[in-house]
């Protein structure tokens, strides 16, 4: 088995790469390094990698057809894990062209190649951003997602789509994976709750939108990757019950399957919030702003086709993952 991972230097897919190469797998791992935030996290996330003799790190951007297309002839990866992607819901308003490079042109540039190397699997981030407007509880993936509020979402059910197509056209085996607030060590800088604990530590206030009301299916990064890892040799076949008068959002007549892989325990944000503040041992200024523009108040993951699929059952509470994150900042930033 040879993997080839996408976003290698990124949260999930440093996390992702660790466990594989620890299991004496190949992992070929392709960043393009881009400065959305601190390069040099991204650096770091890489050392750990580059110690393994079974890791090889190319840098390059998806976008790029020819990188792609060599990279393919040389390396010749059996499953492919995409989870580079231009991220964040915010960002997607004022830069809408990144997210149209990096998660449309990006992704199609991975689906040719899987295509005309008869890559045996398939596994690609979306995200729980893909439930935008919907408010039924829990999000589950037999649900219709065209509502999406902002256009990092819409970009993910995009993906969604267009691995269908390649599913039902070239029997591409192809799993979605909607991620819901992933955290933990060596996470994005970016994310509330990373922002959270620096602003505690260094007591400027933090922003609270939609003053508190929110809910978040916060994830443990541990916990992630175990799902996936399951998932690697699940490759989807078709569903031979598939009704096509009532289809099921989440399968397919082709070998096409889509999960959530979230906590399955949505905490409010001022519970969170709460959390930090025992771990830092300091309390937050809260500077309290209402809903941000692309933002849902509440996610909630429906998990039981993963878990019928895999057994996968997350395992870490808010209290002992925000525990094991600040600890991992003190270390890193001293």
């Amino acid at each position: 088995m040879k993997v080839l991972i996408t976003g290698v230097a990124g949260f999930i897919g440093v996390n992702l790469s660790e466990r594989l190469l620890k299991n004496d797998i190949t992992v070929i791992g392709i960043d393009n390094m881009n400065d959305y935030y601190d390069i040099r996290l991204k650096t770091n996330r890489l050392e750990l990698l580059k110690r393994e003799s079974n890791f090889i790190f190319l840098e390059g951007d998806i976008g790029e057809l020819h990188f792609i297309k060599q990279l393919f002839a040389k390396y010749k990866p059996t499953h492919v894990i995409n989870l580079a992607a231009q991220a964040g819901v915010r960002y997607s308003i004022d830069n809408p062209h990144a997210y149209i490079q990096s998660n449309l042109v990006g992704f199609t540039n991975i689906l040719e190649s899987c295509r005309h190397n008869k890559v045996e699997h398939l596994i690609y981030a979306s995200s729980s951003s893909v439930y935008g407007a919907n408010k039924k509880m829990p999000f589950s993936t037999t649900d219709a997602v065209n509502h999406p509020v902002s256009l990092y979402a819409a970009t993910k059910k995009s993906n969604e789509l267009l691995a269908h197509t390649y599913s039902h056209l070239y029997n591409l085996p192809t799993t979605g994976l909607r991620f819901f607030t992933v955290y933990g060590p060596w996470g994005r800088p970016d994310m509330a709750y990373f922002s959270f604990t620096k602003n505690i530590m260094e007591g400027k206030p933090i922003k609270v939108f939609n003053n508190g009301e929110m809910m978040r299916d916060f994830t443990y990064i541990d916990d992630i990757v175990e799902g996936i890892v399951r998932l690697i040799d699940k490759k989807p076949e078709p569903n031979l019950e598939f009704d096509h008068l009532h289809p099921d959002p989440s399968s397919s007549h082709a070998p096409y399957k889509v999960y959530n892989i979230g906590n399955n325990e949505p905490v409010k944000l001022m519970d969170f919030i709460r959390t930090i503040e025992k771990h830092v041992g300091k309390e937050a200024n809260l500077e309290f702003l209402p809903m941000q523009p692309g933002d849902v108040q509440a996610t909630y993951a429906d998990i039981n086709d993963l878990q019928k699929a895999t057994g996968f059952n997350p395992t870490t509470s808010i209290d002992e993952g925000i525990g094991k994150f600040v600890e991992w900042y003190k270390s890193y930033y001293k």
